[in-house]
């Protein structure tokens, strides 16, 4: 499997209904240049101004963002705030039993993600990082069936993404 056919993959486990997260991705991979050019103002709020390597996975993160289906919080965020943004993911298990416990855990960021993880786990959600090295966590929800394949498929494409916990 190509780094662009995996790309595409992890696109569709993440946004299987919406074509654009995928057309973003590899705009972004087929032609830096371009879609640094077309996505000036957003990749300047990120601080990028040029093609790098993790160019089509920002542009990933940027468009399961724009479709609900991504929350970026950051490495110090408190946790009904994570919870609160977790919940209204498209991709978010609606069972309030969850969230409700979850935003009432008292645990820095890193340790409350584990938490969620295996609570979101439970309910047949995998809770999963797709790191950007930044000092934020994009974060998405995935049918739990779901984790290894993203974890392998963006390895495959050249990025690393992180099911929590790990």
């Amino acid at each position: 499997m190509t780094p662009r056919d995996a790309l595409i993959a992890v696109a569709g486990l993440l946004a299987p209904d919406v074509a654009q997260v995928r057309d973003l991705a590899v705009a972004a991979h087929d032609d830096p240049g371009a879609y640094l050019r077309d996505h000036a103002d957003r990749l300047d709020d990120r601080g990028i101004d040029e093609p790098f390597e993790l160019l089509a996975w920002i542009a990933l993160v940027n468009a399961l963002t724009d479709h609900g289906l991504l929350a970026e919080v950051d490495w110090k965020e408190a946790p009904d705030e994570i919870t609160g943004q977790l919940r209204v993911l498209r991709s978010a298990p609606t069972a309030d039993e969850i969230w409700t416990s979850l935003a009432e855990a008292e645990l820095p960021t890193y340790e409350f993600l584990v938490l969620a993880g295996e609570r979101l786990a439970g309910a047949g959600t995998a809770l999963a990082v797709l790191d950007i090295e930044s000092d934020c966590y994009p974060l998405v929800l995935l049918p739990a069936a779901g984790a290894g394949d993203l974890t392998a498929l963006a390895a495959a494409a050249g990025f690393t993404a992180t099911v929590l916990p790990a």
